[in-house]
């Protein structure tokens, strides 16, 4: 194995506990009681169903921080508080998503992973958000990759092949690292190798995400550190 690729959202990064203080925030400053908790997984729910949509061809392509946009006013609309919101302050929300919270184990393991392999990124996300996480988080990667370089998204084998073509590398002498099954199975079928990192808080304490270890991933693991350990990389 010469490199290894990362989901970033969820996987490097925590995005419930941002969306939960910027919400406070504006509860606060609004008067409001929004239940941020509901509105951030409704946000996700929605931008999941725009991905697929664009994977399947039932809409054209978008960067992910206009579906997350988008998706934004929809909620707001349907709760009901769109009058509570300008359209300046939909943006500056929408922004949250580029000033997400590194877990704690994940600037560590990074670099000691990036000590032994080369290191990237292998998101969903933009070209400038991910950058914008990454040096937000200070999350230290060789390189920065996204799906907006192959206009589709993950799980899609377009997005994988990024990683063989710009990193230099064979998909066997690549491992893909998530805390999404779904994105480890499209890489494992693209012939990558596999680390799954439970992230059980990826969603906050009252989810109860699938974090089981299974069989035919090639490694299972609770951090970043963790993996460190059981690749030597010290």
């Amino acid at each position: 194995m010469a490199a290894i690729a990362f989901d970033v959202q969820g996987t490097c990064v925590d995005f419930y506990r941002p969306i939960l203080r910027a919400g406070a925030a504006i509860n606060r400053g609004k008067g409001l009681s929004i239940d941020w908790a509901m509105l951030s997984a409704d946000w996700r729910t929605l931008y999941r169903e725009a991905l697929d949509a664009i994977i399947d061809g039932r809409r054209p392509w978008m960067r992910v921080d206009r579906i997350y946009r988008e998706a934004l006013d929809v909620l707001l609309e349907k709760r009901g508080l769109g009058g509570f919101f300008t359209a300046s302050e939909r943006d500056e929300l929408n922004a949250v998503w580029t000033k997400l919270d590194p877990w704690p184990d994940s600037v560590e393991g990074l670099t000691r992973l990036r000590r032994r392999f080369t290191t990237s990124t292998l998101s969903n996300a933009g070209m400038a958000a991910v950058v914008a996480v990454v040096k937000h988080a200070n999350l230290p990667f060789d390189a920065i990759l996204t799906a907006e370089l192959v206009e589709t998204y993950k799980p899609a084998p377009a997005v994988y092949q990024l990683a063989v073509d710009y990193l230099g590398y064979r998909p066997d002498q690549i491992l893909m690292v998530a805390c999404h099954k779904y994105d480890l199975k499209a890489a494992r079928a693209f012939g990558m190798r596999t680390a799954f990192v439970a992230r059980p808080l990826e969603f906050g304490p009252d989810a109860t995400p699938d974090i089981a270890p299974e069989s035919w991933l090639d490694f299972c693991v609770d951090s970043f550190t963790a993996l460190a350990d059981r690749l030597n990389a010290v």
